[in-house]
């Protein structure tokens, strides 16, 4: 069963009621971010229920060190931990002398939470009454500015409703916080200067081992009958620092404290004028003040919505659905800084740890390409290419020599940072998905620069590995691929797995294209690449030998390529065949018996289809779609997405809309059971992929865009926009017809259903 409180709304999420057992589930539901820093949905008062506390700093983490049961050389020292930052948002409250803590109040009703996603708040409301018998109504504003992105502010408003009271306010600074997810409790904030300046508080402290350098920042001010009153000093210790508002109002007055806090760090600021670098936030925020800090951040996202939005008519769980992805990736990332990339729960929760993941470049890249500029996604790129001198230090941990990359599982700064041996050294595929990234933000952006510029470097390097990691069977008479693991992660050390030895042929081939192309057309670069790399034309016939002889694993009786050597020696019990009472099986079932199974985690074989969906027909997709599917238990986030894309092209809609909800409502509806970890940031691409990809068809082939345009029958209409090459197209489909509007300065030619279409700027052509 799974969790439906969210209310069904077109641009918000909305929880009604206070129910304990949810607080931290809606902590992620609920979470802000403004692509510098974020947190989870947390009371600013005192909460002494469960909660899972969590503010996160972008870029900022700490090693931890690896716990393992048994030390395997090669592995990585550290797990790198996306830390919990200092607290700014706290604020206790205290209400004729007694705390407010909606954990002990006698009663509470008219809990409401808000995430505006139109306007980027999140509002919370709710009336209750206190052990000493006062009755109030409070109501919180928060948001994380996208303009001055160091910045947040809260609104927090107290109305005493059955007599007169004495409301008391203290805002505080916390660095004394822990970490939910650590392997050893170690201590990983160091806070070495608290101070106070007239009604502005810091707390400056750095990380253990890593030594970045912070300053968590504060200024509030209470407003009362129109006028603003500063507070008081009222407490510091090492690691707190607090002020304290006292106001006595009459029944049925409001009070509200205002406070604005945030982060400097020094990846961004000299060290030493962290201080001074907050100052200068808090003198922008106090010139605004609330109000019009409030509406331009309203104006902000108004402009990334007139862009990235989809709207769907008829259909308002869906609706909510894709927007919710897509309000979420704009939190987590917004292109800004090409030192930063997209981890796997964002600002929303610990688990994962790391910065980025293979997923930023399979999942979200195509998302960035079309919502933003060739900008954004080249930073995503160039990320790569920062860290290709640490992927190949990575591989050469493990043995492998002569400028072989292997790119992390999981990375901060470019090393590898994961200590499950069969994902860290097996899942391999990650390799693959970087080049193909390469291949795709060309095929789309038609920017050809970055190969030569930076790309071919990561290609020579990631294709030196592959040559390395296979071995020629003597009895096969082809090079295998032994011990790896797939996409799919319930299937660990297995030989020929089939998605990573394509990607290993394709990634070889492709690499000896742009070498091609690079040494006839960029002479300068190729002489410079040639000469750094030491690259020979021996070394690329050996490479070429390898791609031509490459194993794939085949069943002549199914007519499919099988995901393994192997895999048809499992027992080939169907997913609908299973008991409910044992799914989820990752929760049920030993992972001994999960390993020996035939369930698949997500798309393996078929995200090759996916891919590479140019090299295979339809009826070949038909086949192999028909026959892993059925063994696909869909527990990682990333796997519907795939099947509602290929459900799709096979003209199957009502399967290919089912699995679209299922992404798009994966955290909402709490599918997997876990939301309350941390939301599924980059599986929302998928989600973006799976209406625009899967239900508009559209692709990039010979050149130019092409669309084969379907939609639900459960959907009157549904719309959006994608920045091709600069020039932005509109796309609107119903049952009926399909309209393009075209923004630019020249026309363009694209496909529909395989006819050319010529699109002329400011003109509608409907179809």
């Amino acid at each position: 069963m799974n969790q439906d409180y969210i209310k069904a709304d077109n641009w918000s999420i909305i929880e009604e009621g206070f129910d304990k057992a949810r607080v931290k589930s809606s902590e992620s539901l609920f979470s802000i971010g403004n692509g510098a820093m974020g947190q989870r949905a947390n009371f600013e008062e005192a909460y002494t229920g469960k909660t899972f506390q969590g503010s996160y700093i972008a870029g900022v983490y700490y090693p931890d060190k690896t716990r393992v049961g048994w030390w395997k050389n090669g592995y990585p020292e550290y797990f790198a931990k996306v830390l919990n930052a200092p607290n700014w948002i706290g604020i206790q409250v205290f209400l004729d002398g007694e705390e407010l803590d909606l954990a002990n109040c006698s009663k509470i009703s008219n809990f409401r939470r808000e995430l505006n996603m139109k306007e980027g708040w999140y509002k919370r409301s709710f009336t209750v009454t206190l052990k000493n018998g006062l009755e109030v109504k409070a109501e919180i504003l928060r948001f994380l500015s996208l303009d001055f992105d160091e910045l947040g502010a809260i609104s927090y408003t107290i109305q005493v409703l059955n007599s007169d009271g004495e409301i008391t306010f203290i805002p505080y600074l916390d660095s004394g916080i822990t970490n939910e997810d650590s392997n050893w409790d170690d201590k990983f904030w160091n806070s070495t200067h608290v101070s106070i300046s007239e009604n502005r508080a810091f707390i400056e402290a750095h990380t253990m081992k890593t030594k970045f350098e912070t300053c968590t920042y504060m200024q509030s001010y209470l407003e009362y009958n129109g006028k603003q009153f500063t507070g008081e000093k009222y407490m510091d210790t090492d690691t707190l620092t607090s002020f304290r508002f006292k106001q006595h109002v009459k029944a049925g007055e409001k009070v509200s404290l205002i406070k604005f806090g945030g982060y400097t760090v020094d990846r961004n600021h000299k060290s030493g004028e962290l201080i001074s670098a907050a100052n200068s936030v808090l003198d922008k925020a106090t010139k605004l003040g609330f109000s019009g800090l409030l509406e331009q951040q309203k104006i902000a996202w108004s402009h990334i919505w007139e862009m990235s939005d989809i709207v769907v008519e008829g259909d308002v769980k869906a609706q909510q659905g894709i927007r919710f992805n897509i309000f979420q990736l704009n939190q987590t990332y917004l292109g800004t800084d090409s030192r930063l990339n997209i981890g796997p729960k964002g600002f929303t929760g610990e688990k994962y740890g790391g910065s980025t993941y293979w997923d930023t470049e399979a999942y979200c890249l195509p998302f960035y390409m079309a919502t933003k500029d060739d900008t954004v996604a080249r930073k995503l790129l160039k990320y790569r290419y920062n860290h290709l001198d640490k992927a190949i230090e990575n591989a050469k941990k493990l043995g492998f020599t002569n400028g072989a990359a292997l790119y992390p599982m999981v990375t901060m700064n470019g090393e590898e940072c994961h200590n499950e041996w069969e994902i860290t050294f097996e899942e391999i595929h990650r390799n693959g998905a970087i080049a193909f990234a390469i291949y795709n933000y060309y095929r789309y952006t038609g920017d050809y620069s970055y190969i030569p510029e930076m790309g071919l470097e990561v290609l020579i390097g990631i294709s030196r590995f592959w040559h390395q990691r296979v071995n020629f069977s003597e009895e096969k008479g082809k090079y295998v691929m032994l011990g790896v693991t797939g996409p799919n992660e319930y299937e660990n050390n297995v030989n020929n797995n089939w998605y990573t030895n394509y990607l290993a042929k394709w990634c070889i081939n492709y690499t000896l294209e742009q070498l091609g192309k690079v040494k006839d057309g960029y002479s300068d670069d190729y002489g410079r690449i040639i000469g750094k790399t030491k690259l020979t034309n021996r070394e690329c016939e050996q490479w070429k030998e390898v791609a031509d002889g490459l194993y794939f694993p085949f069943s002549e009786k199914h007519e499919v390529y099988l995901q393994q050597d192997g895999f048809l020696d499992k027992e080939m019990i169907k997913v609908a065949d299973l008991p409910k009472s044992e799914r989820p099986i990752n929760q049920k079932w030993s992972w001994d018996r999960i390993l020996r199974s035939p369930y698949i985690k997500q798309a393996d074989v078929l995200q090759g289809f996916y891919l590479f969906e140019d090299n295979f027909t339809k009826e070949e997709l038909e086949r192999h779609f028909d026959f892993y599917e059925p063994f696909t238990v869909h527990e990682s986030s990333l796997s519907p997405c795939v099947h509602s894309i290929q459900a799709a092209k096979l003209g199957r809609m009502e399967q290919a809309y089912t699995f679209y909800l299922r992404t798009s409502r994966l955290d909402l509806d709490d599918y997997n059971k876990e939301v309350e970890e941390g939301l599924h940031i980059t599986s929302m691409a998928g989600t973006w992929m799976s209406i625009v990809e899967g239900f508009g068809g559209m692709r990039v082939l010979d050149d130019k865009l092409s669309f084969i345009p379907q939609i639900p029958t459960q959907w009157k209409s549904y719309s959006f926009k994608v920045n091709f090459r600069n020039r932005i197209i509109k796309v609107v489909v119903s049952s009926k017809e399909t309209s393009f509007e075209l923004t630019g300065a020249k026309e363009m030619s694209i496909r529909v259903g395989g006819e050319r279409v010529t699109l002329i700027p400011g003109e509608t052509v409907t179809i």
